[in-house]
C-alpha cells in the first residue's frame, strides 16, 4: 500500500473492526434518533416500529465521480469486483455486524434490505469514495493489520441511513406521533372551565330535544350532528323559532343573515365544527359514535376541543363511563341526566312471514339495495305503494320519500329502507320488520364481515317505531322470518356493551412534520409509519385509514403539494363508486396544472343535462353523478379559486335531485326494465351499499365442515340461502336449509347466487341432481352420494 495513503487514513471514521478484533465494544456514529427500543414521550417504553412499512430510498451508483475514482485508484489500485463481492458477503454473515446493526435500529428485515442496497451500490458503481475504496482494497489484499471486513460497518451504516432516513430521526418521529395527551391539542378549551351535561337515553326519549331547548335559549351556540339531514333539521328549527342560525356542512354554507354575516348560532356536521370560536352552549349529538372505526375522531375532537361554557352531550348510556373518564383528564365534571322512552315499544311474538300480512305504517328494514329492490317489487305486485330510502340516495330524495310515507292523505303506507332510517329522519312508523338480522360490517382491520346486528344497531332501528308525537302511540318490532325472531329478542334483551375507547386521527400538521423528516416517502407510506409509531393510552384508538390511503395511492403520481394532497385524500366519497373515484382523479390532475374546474368542464364530464332513469343501472349512475356534484362543492369550499362555480353546480344538483326522485317513485318499473333487459335466468347486476362478501374465516369454516368440492358448493348455496339467519343458529338448521334450496333453487335466489358469483349453472345442475339422489335414498344431510356408498361398504366390511 502506498505511504501517501496514511494521511488520508487518519481522517477515516472510527474503525469498528479494529475494536472488535481487540475485544472492545465497537464505537458507532450516534444517530439523531435512538433505535427502535428507545423511549419516547414521557420516557415510557415504546413499541418497536413495523419496519415492513419502511420503504428504501433508491440511490444511484457512481455518485463519487471521476475525481474520487482517480484518488482511490492512485492511492491504492483498481478494485477487484470479484474479491469485493466475496468480502461483502462475508461481512453480511458476521454475527457481530448483525448485532451492531440491531443496536442502530436495523432489525433483520432492514439489515437485509440495507445490505442488498449497499452491495449493489458498490458493485455497480464505477467509483466509490476514496476512504471506502482504500478500506475495500486493504480487505481484498489481505492486509490483516490494516483491513478487516468489520471496518466496512461505518460505511454500511451511513448507506443504511441514506436509504432509510427514518433511522436518523426516530425520536422526532415518535414525539410527533405520540397521541397520548389529546386534551393538550386544544389550549382554548383548556383555558376555560366547561360544564359537561350528558343526556342519556334510548331512541325517542326526548334527550336531544332537551339539549336543543338549551341551545335555542343561549346567546350563542353550536349543534354538531352526524348527518347533513340532522344539521339541516336544527338549522330550520332554529330559524323557525326566530333564532338566527347558520348551516355549515362539508358541501354547503347557508347564512341566516342576508348580508352573509355570521349568526351567533350554527348547526353543522360534526367534522365541520370550529374549536376556535367561543360559544355559550354546544350540543354534540350521538356521542356513542365516538367509537366509530372511521369517524370516531370527529366526536373526540368536538368533545375535547369545543370552546363552550356548556357542552350538552346526547347519546346512549353506554358512553357515560368513557365520557366521564375523558373529562376527568381535562379536570371537568360530568352531570348525567337519564331519560326513558316516551312511548312503549313491543317485540311481537310472531314474525310477518308473508308480505300479505303488511299493514299501514309498516317499515321493512333490509341491509342491501338488492333486497330493497326485491321487496319493493313484491309489495307492488300485491297492489300496494311503498316509499324507498337507502343510504346513497340524496338527502332531498330521502326527505321527499319520508314526506310521502308520513302524509296521511298519500296512498303510500309502506316503507322499505336500509338502516339509513336509524338517524336523521322523522318517520311515522307503526311497526319495524327486520328482513334480516345479519349485516355486512367492517372490523377494526378494515375487513368486511357478515355478522348479526349489534344490540346498539337493533335498538337504534327498532326505536324508530311509535315515535312520540306521531299518529302511532306505541311501536312494534318483529322479523320477516320466524327463525330470526328468537335471536332478535335475544339481541334486544342484551345490555349495550360500554363504549371503551375514543377515535383519533393524525392531523395535517402532524403529517407535515412527518414529511419534513421523510421527504421522499409517499403520503400513504407516511400515514402507515405514523400509525405504526403512534402511541395511545387505553382510552383512545387510531381510526381506520384505509379510505385515506386508497385515495393517497390513487393520486400519488399527480404532482401536488402535501397540504393539497392531504385535502384531496380526506374527500368524502364512496370508493366503491368507480365514476366518483375517476372524477376525483381528474379533479386532482387539472388542479395540479393550475387549471380551474369550471361549470362547463363539469357538465361535459357528467354529460349534463341528464334524463330520467329508464332502469336501475341508470338510477345508480345518477346517484353517482349527485355524489360528483357533492365532491365538487366540498372541494369548492377548500379551493375556491380552483372550483369557482359552486352556485351553478348547486343549482343543477337540485335539478338532479328532482330527477332521482322521479326514478325512485317509479323504482319498481325500473326493476322490471332492468330484468327484462338482462339475459334470461339472470338479473342486471346492481351495486350494493353493502356488498356481501364472506370473510376468509367463514370460507374456511364452510370448507372444513363439508370437505369435498361438490359438498362445498352445496354448503355455499345453502349458506347464501340462509344468509339472513344468525351465525350461532346455523349449525342446527342443516335440514331446513335443504328445504330452502328446494324452494328457492329455481327462483330469484338462484339468480342472485349466479349474479354474485357464488354459483354457476353447472353447480346448480349438480346440486339439483345430488338433492334428487339424496331425496330418493331418504337422506337429507350434506353428505354426497359417493360418501354414502363409501360408508355402506365400510359398514359391510366391519360386519364380515
Amino acid at each position: 500500500m502506498s505511504r501517501c495513503a496514511w494521511p488520508l487514513l487518519r481522517r477515516l471514521p472510527a474503525r469498528a473492526g479494529l475494536a472488535l478484533r481487540h475485544g472492545g465494544a465497537a464505537p458507532r456514529a450516534r444517530p439523531a434518533a435512538s433505535s427502535a427500543s428507545s423511549s419516547a414521550g414521557d420516557g415510557g417504553a415504546s413499541r418497536a416500529p413495523d419496519t415492513s412499512l419502511f420503504v428504501p430510498v433508491p440511490l444511484k451508483p457512481g455518485l463519487g465521480g471521476a475525481a474520487e475514482e482517480d484518488v482511490g485508484a492512485e492511492l491504492t489500485r483498481p478494485l477487484d469486483k470479484g474479491e469485493v463481492l466475496k468480502n461483502l458477503n462475508k461481512f453480511y454473515k458476521r454475527k457481530e455486524i448483525q448485532r451492531l446493526g440491531a443496536e442502530n435500529g436495523l432489525d433483520a428485515r432492514l439489515f437485509h434490505q440495507a445490505f442488498i442496497s449497499f452491495r449493489k451500490y458498490i458493485m455497480e458503481s464505477s467509483s466509490v469514495s476514496a476512504d471506502l475504496h482504500i478500506i475495500l482494497n486493504d480487505i481484498c489484499c489481505g492486509f490483516v493489520l490494516l483491513g478487516h471486513v468489520d471496518d466496512l460497518f461505518p460505511f454500511f451504516l451511513r448507506h443504511a441511513k441514506q436509504i432509510f432516513p427514518m433511522l436518523d430521526c426516530m425520536d422526532d418521529l415518535r414525539k410527533i406521533s405520540d397521541l397520548r395527551l389529546p386534551p393538550n391539542w386544544y389550549p382554548d378549551a383548556r383555558a376555560i372551565q366547561r360544564k359537561i351535561i350528558f343526556h342519556a337515553g334510548p331512541t325517542n326519549s326526548g334527550k336531544t330535544y332537551h339539549a336543543i331547548q338549551r341551545f335555542l335559549s343561549a346567546k350563542s351556540g353550536i349543534y354538531c350532528g352526524p348527518l347533513k339531514l340532522l344539521a339541516h333539521e336544527i338549522f330550520q328549527k332554529s330559524n323557525d323559532a326566530s333564532v338566527p342560525c347558520d348551516l355549515v356542512t362539508g358541501e354547503e354554507r347557508v347564512y341566516a343573515n342576508e348580508d352573509a354575516r355570521q349568526a351567533p348560532h350554527v348547526a353543522c356536521t360534526i367534522e365541520m365544527c370550529s374549536t376556535n370560536t367561543p360559544y355559550e352552549v354546544a350540543v354534540i349529538d350521538e356521542i356513542q359514535m365516538i367509537r366509530d372505526p372511521a369517524r370516531g375522531w370527529a366526536w373526540t375532537r368536538a368533545l375535547l376541543g369545543l370552546c363552550a361554557e356548556e357542552i350538552h352531550v346526547c347519546g346512549e348510556p353506554a358512553a357515560i363511563d368513557l365520557v366521564t373518564e375523558l373529562m376527568y383528564t381535562t379536570g371537568e365534571e360530568v352531570e348525567v341526566r337519564n331519560y326513558e322512552r316516551l312511548t312503549p315499544l313491543t317485540v311481537l311474538d310472531y314474525a310477518l312471514e308473508s308480505l300479505d300480512n303488511l299493514r299501514p305504517g309498516d317499515c321493512i328494514v333490509c341491509f342491501s339495495k338488492n333486497d330493497i329492490y326485491s321487496v319493493s317489487r313484491q309489495i307492488e305486485a300485491r297492489g300496494l305503494e311503498c316509499a324507498v330510502i337507502y343510504g346513497s340516495l340524496p338527502p332531498g330524495t330521502k326527505l321527499e320519500q319520508a314526506k310521502k310515507f308520513n302524509d296521511p292523505g298519500d296512498p303510500c303506507k309502506i316503507l322499505v329502507a336500509t338502516d339509513a332510517i336509524g338517524m336523521g329522519l322523522n318517520l311515522c312508523i307503526r311497526r319495524i320488520i327486520f328482513n334480516s338480522i345479519v349485516k355486512p360490517t367492517v372490523n377494526e382491520k378494515g375487513e368486511k364481515e357478515i355478522d348479526s346486528i349489534t344490540t346498539s344497531q337493533a335498538l337504534q332501528i327498532a326505536g324508530r317505531a311509535g315515535r312520540f308525537g306521531s299518529s302511532f302511540k306505541r311501536g312494534e318490532v318483529t322479523t320477516m322470518h320466524r327463525d330470526d325472531l328468537v335471536q332478535l329478542k335475544e339481541i334486544l334483551s342484551e345490555a349495550v356493551p360500554p363504549v371503551k375507547a375514543a377515535g383519533l386521527h393524525p392531523t395535517p400538521e402532524q403529517i407535515e412534520m412527518f414529511a419534513y423528516h421523510l421527504p421522499d416517502a409517499t403520503l400513504s407510506n407516511l400515514i402507515d409509519i405514523f400509525v405504526s409509531l403512534s402511541q395511545v393510552d387505553g382510552m383512545y384508538f387510531v381510526c381506520n385509514i384505509d379510505d385515506f390511503k386508497f385515495l393517497a395511492d390513487m393520486i400519488q403520481h399527480i404532482p401536488l403539494n402535501l397540504r393539497s394532497r392531504y385535502v384531496f385524500c380526506t374527500a368524502p366519497l364512496n370508493r366503491k363508486e368507480p365514476f366518483v373515484c375517476t372524477t376525483l382523479l381528474k379533479f386532482a390532475r387539472q388542479f395540479s396544472r393550475n387549471e380551474p374546474l369550471t361549470f362547463d368542464w363539469l357538465c361535459r364530464h357528467t354529460k349534463w343535462p341528464l334524463a330520467a332513469p329508464k332502469n336501475i343501472k341508470e338510477l345508480v349512475h345518477l346517484e353517482a353523478v349527485h355524489d360528483v356534484f357533492d365532491l365538487y362543492l366540498w372541494l369548492s369550499y377548500r379551493f375556491m379559486d380552483m372550483f369557482p362555480d359552486a352556485v351553478r353546480v348547486r343549482d343543477i344538483q337540485k335539478k338532479l335531485d328532482d330527477i332521482i326522485q322521479i326514478g325512485v317513485c317509479n323504482i319498481t318499473k325500473l326493476i322490471r326494465a332492468s330484468q327484462s333487459a338482462a339475459a334470461p335466468g339472470t338479473t342486471e347486476d346492481v351495486s350494493e351499499d353493502f356488498p356481501l362478501s364472506r370473510t376468509k374465516k367463514d370460507a374456511r369454516a364452510v370448507s372444513d365442515r363439508h370437505g369435498a368440492a361438490s359438498t362445498e358448493a352445496l354448503s355455499i348455496a345453502a349458506e347464501a340461502a340462509g344468509l339472513r339467519r344468525a351465525k350461532n343458529l346455523r349449525s342446527s338448521r342443516l335440514g331446513s336449509r335443504q328445504e330452502d334450496l328446494k324452494s328457492y333453487g329455481r327462483g330469484s335466489l338462484a339468480n342472485r347466487l349466479l349474479r354474485e358469483g357464488l354459483l354457476t349453472q353447472e353447480m346448480l345442475r349438480q346440486l339439483e341432481s345430488e338433492w334428487q339422489d339424496q331425496h330418493r335414498n331418504g337422506r337429507y344431510g350434506f353428505g354426497s352420494k359417493r360418501d354414502d356408498q363409501h360408508s355402506s361398504k365400510e359398514t359391510g366390511k366391519k360386519r364380515k
